[in-house]
């Protein structure tokens, strides 16, 4: 499909809307839209625009309506699976600029923030109040929570937390008609069908998310932050069973290998120790009374796994250094290869010693160097391919190698997800976990929602043209797969 070109009159009516400044037609800055940050495939949207209210959302898609235009809903572009991917160019919705805390309510615990608000701002707005938004993905610094609530992020501290879903009460949306729908509210349980639940991890396909309102959670009355180090990656995630399997539920259980241990250690030289094959970060929170008996039965765990030490953070200083460690590790693993692809199969802890031996060969096979940093304590993998994006035979071995693990992941009882989506990344990949009756239900739903197919088009099916063609194409440009 031949992208729709920018016409004067198009111009014209979306600077009415949003002003000027808000309407990017360059084509030098239109790059900067191109991907996420799921770099391996891009497409050139046909203009960018960046609303403040919801009513200029709405505006904007039933202009587009008229106008036979797709949207592309888009928050920070943080997202890992081309999920703001402009495969039909068209127009690109960000949101950045609706980034206000609508109101707080600290006495109920909820707070409405628009859908540009970043993640770190909500837990900073009450603060003070002892409260915070308990999903944390490793690019909250950044993310939105609009783009959260299409994807239902998660992050190290959704182990004990839940994820995205668990925290949301209500939504304002956009309906691709230009309809502005109110969905939930601020009780703990929704009346009727769960459409906030429907939309949340629906990756904007079915609705352009503009508020929401979140759960807030109180801050634990204590913590204590551990840093185990292990000689084998085999004896760092069978601790992870084990600590699971005893009863305890820690706030967040992360692991690190040693090749995103080299990398954290030259960028921040935090004293992590580079001659380990593993680390694992674990944290427990709750009530004074106790944790000091959950933290001497998990470092009793560690040593039965061979733990060659266990630190514990004294300091509110250490503690942060260990968090700012992981929360950056994807990104010091930039000084090892120009690019990298982030995975996100899951799988049941049990398995994490065999699945990770086996992407270990996988990477290997494809000559390709395979990081690990992961939530260990709920399965949800994060196996980092290291890569030259300037070598079209090296993408299309990322490609594959990617679709093995994720396959592995699938054989073992897991998922293609836990929660980054499926974008374009992972589409191909739908029909192996899902039956065709499966998928033909959930295209069924998306149409009542999205019957044009406009709002985030080709997206998470495996049958849509740019999902084949593009996969199709990297697959023969791999030598000698």
């Amino acid at each position: 499909m031949t992208a729709p070109k920018l016409t004067t009159a198009l111009q014209a009516a979306l600077e009415r809307i949003v002003g000027t400044d808000a309407v990017i037609t360059d084509p030098v800055q239109l790059l900067a839209y191109d991907c996420d940050a799921y770099t391996i495939e891009k497409a050139l949207p046909t203009v960018v625009v960046l609303p403040q209210t919801t009513e200029q959302v709405a505006e904007i898609v039933r202009l587009a309506n008229r106008e036979g235009l797709p949207v592309v809903p888009r928050g920070a572009g943080t997202g890992l699976s081309g999920g703001a991917l402009a495969v039909n160019g068209g127009i690109v919705l960000v949101t950045s600029r609706m980034d206000k805390i609508v109101w707080v309510d600290t006495r109920n615990r909820r707070l409405r923030a628009q859908a540009g608000a970043v993640n770190f701002r909500l837990s900073k707005a009450v603060q003070s109040e002892g409260l915070h938004f308990a999903p944390d993905p490793s690019s909250q610094g950044a993310c939105t929570i609009g783009g959260n609530v299409a994807e239902n992020s998660g992050g190290p501290h959704t182990l004990k937390y839940g994820v995205t879903v668990n925290h949301v009460t209500g939504l304002q949306v956009v309906l691709p008609d230009g309809a502005v729908v109110e969905l939930g509210g601020v009780e703990d349980e929704p009346f009727g069908y769960d459409l906030v639940g429907l939309l949340i991890g629906s990756e904007g396909t079915l609705a352009i998310v503009t508020e929401v309102t979140v759960r807030l959670t109180p801050n634990p009355q204590t913590v204590r932050t551990l840093l185990a180090v292990f000689e084998t990656l085999e004896d760092a995630s069978q601790t992870v069973s084990d600590i699971i399997a005893s009863g305890i539920v820690p706030a967040a259980l992360e692991l690190m290998d040693a090749l995103t241990l080299q990398a954290v250690e030259a960028a921040f030289g935090y004293g992590f120790p580079l001659d380990a094959e593993a680390v694992l970060l674990i944290e427990l929170d709750g009530l004074e009374a106790g944790i000091d008996h959950e933290v001497e039965q998990v470092v009793a765990i560690c040593q039965r796994n061979r733990a060659r030490e266990v630190r514990r953070a004294t300091t509110t200083q250490e503690r942060a250094q260990l968090w700012a460690a992981r929360k950056k590790a994807i990104g010091a693993l930039g000084r090892l290869a120009p690019s990298c692809v982030t995975q996100d199969g899951v799988i049941p802890r049990s398995k994490l010693p065999k699945v990770l031996r086996a992407a270990a060969q996988i990477a290997a096979k494809y000559e390709l160097r395979l990081a690990n940093v992961f939530h260990a304590g709920d399965g949800n993998l994060h196996p980092v391919l290291l890569f030259d994006d300037s070598d079209p035979e090296q993408v299309a071995r990322v490609v594959a190698a990617g679709e093995e693990i994720l396959a592995l992941c699938l054989r073992e009882g897991g998922s293609l997800t836990g929660e980054h989506g499926i974008g374009t990344e992972k589409c191909t990949m739908m029909h192996h976990m899902f039956t065709t009756q499966d998928l033909d239900t959930m295209k069924r739903l998306k149409t009542v929602f999205n019957p044009h197919e406009r709002l985030n088009p080709e997206k998470m099916f495996p049958d849509s043209r740019y999902c084949y063609e593009s996969k199709h194409a990297l697959r023969r440009a791999a030598v000698g797969l």
